[in-house]
């Protein structure tokens, strides 16, 4: 008894073409591998020793007063300075005459803070130590510092406002060491009468907390939601438009649109289909951060203005991914999107000051001219970056619209001439089954004459989907879509 030999033949086979097989995996291995680590490299690059970079961060200050508190923050600032804490430019009251003047440089994104010492604060502090005044009202007007919630949150929070809480601390100790001991010789040699007691109480109150500030943050961004807005949500609009892409592409080849529709016409429907959906897309993003935002004071029409941002945002992502996709293979697509998507993340996820110098290349990206948008908008108007990030955007729009339309028409060109290709693929099928059964009949024969034509057969068939898939590829079906919708 003879034993089956299909098990054998497929052993066989396999031993043919193992070989191949896990060379061809380890070659997937090796650059998945290499996608995924040099992208992430990129990313942790950005934040590589950032705590050194600190003093790129500027933060102004201007002594109103002029007198001991003023040069007690100077020394607290000369005990402080260093790579790891903001770099204090100190300027004259003839180019900030008021409070209001500081407010306007943090405001206009010169500094990512400011300190000032209130006019008088050193003269009422020396009454409240006297007892001529109330001390709780002196020492609350020492100091005030301004700072922006609302511009990169997470690092303001940690780089900025803690670091002017830590001046503020250290120009108390500052103070103590130049003040200390007179003062306290001035309470001892205080007589013991009733009254004098009273003054000595609000004297000792005075020096035991001399320096108070007042804080103002020009918008206080304290939600939870604060850490996505420049992580997250700069890397979820590519993503959305690379699924949509091939879901387009999928529907595209189900109803043959490249062949049924000329160039212009097909354009002008994907433009209005891409419009329609980064619109929508837009509102549901503004809208989640909307529906999570807690506090935050921001109001219906900065709900608008972020909406049409991340409009352009999105449809400059479309055009981007419409052109990657016509003409980067499938088999490299992987590498296109993620690389993008890394990229600009990586110019939102911190400061440019916080970066090493080469990662400013990025100021070029999408992601972070748009950030650089929605920061103005949330901060009423503060940190305008208009004057760059509008054009950067718009060329990028009006760049993407013109590659998007010369890749529509290779789309187009590409498709009609996969129809011909099938069409005459379907022909030669046909004569080939006829002159084989000719000769089948001259020559007694049923299949040759057919063979010999199988070679011919399979070569047409993978030329014809190769030029379908570059015509509609990538591409995934549509849930819910009938398969034969177009025929």
């Amino acid at each position: 008894m003879s034993s089956p030999p299909a098990r054998s033949s497929h052993q066989d086979d396999w031993k043919q073409h193992w070989r191949s097989f896990l060379g061809a995996v380890g070659m997937s291995f090796l650059l998945l591998q290499l996608l995924f680590l040099g992208n992430m490299s990129y990313l942790y690059g950005t934040q590589y020793r950032d705590s050194e970079r600190i003093h790129q961060l500027k933060l102004l200050y201007v002594d109103f007063d002029g007198d001991v508190i003023g040069q007690s923050v100077l020394d607290a600032y000369g005990a402080l300075q260093g790579a790891t804490f903001p770099t204090l430019h100190q300027a004259s009251t003839e180019d900030f005459a008021s409070g209001r003047d500081v407010r306007n440089a943090v405001c206009h994104g010169d500094y990512w803070g400011a300190i000032y010492v209130n006019p008088g604060a050193s003269a009422r502090l020396a009454a409240s130590l006297s007892g001529a005044a109330d001390s709780n009202a002196s020492a609350s007007t020492a100091l005030t510092y301004i700072w922006n919630g609302a511009r990169y949150p997470a690092f303001a929070q940690s780089a900025v406002y803690s670091n002017l809480l830590t001046l503020i601390e250290a120009t108390r100790s500052t103070y103590y060491a130049r003040n200390a001991s007179n003062v306290l010789q001035t309470l001892l040699r205080a007589p013991s009468s009733s009254t004098a007691s009273s003054t000595t109480s609000t004297a000792l109150t005075a020096f035991l907390d001399p320096i108070t500030a007042t804080e103002h943050n020009i918008k206080a961004t304290a939600q939870g939601g604060r850490v996505l807005y420049n992580t997250v949500s700069i890397v979820m609009p590519i993503i959305q438009q690379f699924f949509f892409m091939m879901a387009l592409n999928g529907l595209s080849a189900q109803f043959r649109l490249f062949t049924r529709l000329p160039p212009r016409a097909n354009g002008l429907l994907r433009l209005s289909i891409s419009g329609c959906y980064t619109c929508v897309g837009a509102l549901g993003m503004v809208g989640y951060i909307w529906a999570f935002r807690e506090s935050w004071a921001v109001s219906g029409g900065q709900f608008v203005l972020c909406w049409m941002a991340v409009w352009l945002y999105m449809h400059i992502h479309f055009q981007i991914v419409d052109v990657l996709t016509t003409y980067v293979p499938m088999q490299f697509m992987p590498f296109c999107i993620l690389t993008w998507a890394i990229l600009n993340v990586a110019s939102t996820v911190s400061p440019f000051e916080m970066q090493p110098g080469f990662f400013r290349w990025a100021y070029a990206l999408p992601a972070h001219e748009l950030y650089q948008v929605l920061v103005q908008i949330w901060s009423d108007g503060c940190e305008n970056q208009l004057r760059t990030a509008l054009p950067v955007l718009f060329s990028w729009w009006v760049v993407g619209a013109g590659s998007a339309v010369v890749a529509t028409h290779r789309r187009c060109r590409v498709a009609v001439a996969a129809a011909a290709a099938a069409v005459g693929h379907e022909k030669g099928l046909e004569d080939r089954m006829a002159d084989g059964k000719a000769e089948s009949v001259r020559t007694g024969s049923s299949t040759q004459g057919i063979l010999p034509g199988r070679e011919t057969e399979r070569r047409d068939t993978i030329e014809m989907e190769r030029l379908e898939s570059a015509a509609y590829g990538p591409r995934y079906p549509t849930p819910l879509v009938s398969g034969d919708a177009g025929r």
